[in-house]
């Protein structure tokens, strides 16, 4: 089985991560941060607003089981895309909307999706999600993970 992986920034991670774990296709998720400077960020660190990264969660799944723009799909549909640095109550460069891309092939659909949602007047205001070429993804603290799982909890905020 041949495996892929992808990036989305949709604010606070813990309810991006639970809204995806439900996506059939999906192998795995675990949250993280990524785009700023700091190596081995920590929550703490990426929560002052001064590391530069964002709240990521980092997607594995099968292509032969879910394609990357059914991803975007999900991704696009699952928080507000047209909100600068903030979504909902979270607002700071960690909670803005960004899709980290591996290669030239998702890059290339994100910009798409992004244009097809523009043109459609999807959104009353401009979509504000960054596509960014993938950086170091620095796996977030073990209580992040599953967060809401964890705590029996279905979804947060977003």
């Amino acid at each position: 089985m041949a495996i892929e992986k992808a990036t989305f920034g949709a604010g606070c991670f813990w309810g991006v991560e639970a809204k995806f774990n439900e996506i059939t296709g999906v192998i795995e998720t675990a949250v993280g941060y990524e785009g700023g400077d700091l190596e081995h960020p920590t929550y703490k660190e990426v929560c002052t607003d001064r590391t530069g990264h964002a709240e990521v969660v980092q997607v594995t799944y099968d292509p032969s089981r879910i394609s990357y723009e059914d991803l975007l799909d999900a991704f696009f549909a699952l928080h507000d895309p047209t909100q600068v640095n903030r979504q909902g109550p979270d607002w700071g460069t960690q909670y803005r909307s960004v899709i980290f891309t591996n290669t030239g092939e998702q890059q290339a659909q994100a910009r798409a999706k992004i244009a097809e949602l523009s043109a459609a007047g999807t959104y009353r205001n401009p979509i504000a999600t960054q596509v960014c070429p993938a950086r170091t993804f620095w796996r977030a603290e073990e209580y992040h993970q599953r967060y809401l799982e964890k705590r029996g909890m279905v979804s947060c905020h977003i």
